[in-house]
């Protein structure tokens, strides 16, 4: 019987771990194959074009790159965000999208909380300050305590749900802002339920952002937003950087309408570069909210069954972001 083959395109690190996952569930069938062309000397689909399955992380996927492959099956993302790929070419070329949710919540949320404390304390920007030759604890912006203050969450998946823990511990109040879920099911969390945007613009004194770069998020925070937020307010991404307008950020940081920003990610990771790096009131981390041995492995493994659920036992995949393909 022929091998499936999948190809592992640009994944850091070797195969040695799948392999062993297949040979530990006793999966014959699939061929693995990994390529890294990070100088991008062939184009994707030369690597791609007779394998059944792919596995990427942020290759751009694209109509025309699909429509040039035609025995490919599933893209497998060892990520959460789709927005590389083309759900909608996939499915119309019935090619199954899967992704690997929940696999470093703790991981952002515990970044989250970081960037958070270190917004509130200054950690980062004393730090800079004392490595340029001033030792000034009054240093920047007042600080106070978050005993008290209110947190606003942009929609409450997986990673909000990891934050509760800590954000209870640290004794603030809570706010939400998802459309899809109910007051009863959030008030199991400790959290109150916004009915409005608006609301939680207004209210919050850190706002933390943790959506998918949809039509409708992208620049989610923008001029108008920023406006709206408390002056001494806060800011938080580790979502997607395309949420965030980055020029009316920038105005709003300079121009003091609201405090400080924390972001993980930026607007063009391709160049990676940011008009937020001149900016003494930002922190930025290059998205690595969701790094750790931990959740490299997770991912990986969920990748790899999605793999197997697709191709060797020919089922609909746990994480199937696309259901109409099958």
């Amino acid at each position: 019987m022929a091998k499936k083959k999948v190809l592992y395109y640009n994944i850091d690190d070797n195969l040695d771990y799948e392999r062993g996952l297949l040979t530990q569930w006793g999966i014959e069938d699939l061929e693995l194959v990994e390529i890294k062309d990070y100088d991008r000397e062939k184009p994707f689909v030369v690597h791609a074009r007779e394998v059944d399955g792919v596995v990427v992380e942020y290759q751009q996927l694209t109509r025309e790159i699909i429509e040039q492959l035609p025995n490919l099956k599933i893209i497998s993302l060892q990520a959460i965000g789709v927005d590389n790929v083309d759900v909608e070419a996939a499915t119309d070329h019935g090619v199954s999208v899967t992704n690997c949710p929940e696999f470093c919540s703790e991981e952002v949320a515990l970044h989250t909380i970081g960037l958070m404390i270190d917004l509130t304390r200054k950690i980062t920007l004393l730090d800079r300050s004392v490595r340029h030759g001033k030792w000034d604890p009054l240093y920047g912006y007042k600080t106070y305590r978050l005993t008290g203050k209110t947190v606003g969450l942009y929609f409450f998946g997986s990673i909000p749900k990891a934050m509760m823990p800590m954000l209870q511990a640290l004794n603030v109040r809570v706010l939400v802002y998802a459309p899809t879920k109910t007051k009863a099911f959030l008030k199991e969390f400790g959290v109150e339920k916004v009915d409005t945007f608006e609301e939680l613009l207004t209210q919050s004194d850190i706002l933390s952002l943790h959506c998918p770069l949809l039509d409708s998020t992208a620049h989610l925070i923008s001029e108008r937003e920023l406006k709206m937020m408390k002056k001494d307010a806060f800011l938080i991404n580790t979502a997607r950087g395309k949420v965030v307008d980055e020029t009316a950020l920038v105005k709003a940081l300079k121009e003091g309408e609201i405090k400080a920003a924390a972001v993980d990610v930026i607007e063009d990771e391709t160049t990676e570069t940011s008009p937020l790096f001149a900016l003494d009131n930002t922190i930025i981390t290059p998205h690595s909210a969701f790094v750790s041995e931990d959740s490299f492995y997770n991912a990986r493994k969920i990748a790899l069954e999605q793999l197997v659920q697709r191709l060797s036992k020919n089922q609909k995949p746990e994480h199937l972001v696309n259901p109409n393909v099958m």
